[in-house]
């Protein structure tokens, strides 16, 4: 018997790793397990728009990873726009939304990431501390900087030390 394939629409599913074990939260999470055996049902929400993890907050239209989960070192986990967001207003003092400590971003490290039978890593790692807005007004002033110098070597007609040695000539 042959069988032809007329037509094929695969569909994928993806979730979330929202575990709060304590060999995915680097240091945060404490070893016993003590006040995270929630067995509540809105753990698979953000806490502030209420949306599923596998949604979107508010501001995306699609999931994925453009609208990613960011995890305080409380455990607590959102969308990372709905934490932004939450965290510009001035009523949330930098704090978590959730049970009002100061918002610090848990570092999930890669080398204690499940991974699978073959050691592969199962998940990404979630995003960093965010840079202050004075982290990010500095980074540009040394980006201008060195474009600016750039600019200049190019108007001058000079190349920096060393530059010349790893450039290729022709031998014909």
């Amino acid at each position: 018997m042959k069988v032809t394939i007329k037509s094929y629409h695969p569909v994928a599913y993806w979730k979330w790793d929202t575990s709060t074990e304590p060999h995915k939260l680097y240091h945060y999470a404490s070893p016993d397990g003590d006040g995270m055996d929630d067995d509540d049902e809105d753990e698979d929400v953000c806490g502030i728009c209420q949306n599923a993890y596998e949604g979107t907050c508010p501001e995306c239209r699609v999931p994925g990873d453009d609208c990613p989960l960011i995890w305080g070192e409380c455990t607590h986990i959102f969308h990372m726009h709905c934490l932004l967001k939450w965290i510009d207003t001035e009523s949330s003092k930098q704090q978590c939304p959730m049970d009002r400590r100061p918002w610090v971003t848990a570092d999930r490290k890669p080398d204690k990431l499940p991974t699978t039978t073959d050691r592969a890593p199962v998940a990404t790692v979630a995003p960093g501390p965010l840079p202050t807005e004075e982290e990010r007004r500095q980074e540009d002033a040394s980006h201008e900087e060195e474009r600016r110098r750039d600019m200049e070597m190019e108007r001058s007609g000079e190349a920096d030390v060393g530059e010349a040695d790893s450039m290729e000539v022709d031998g014909n």
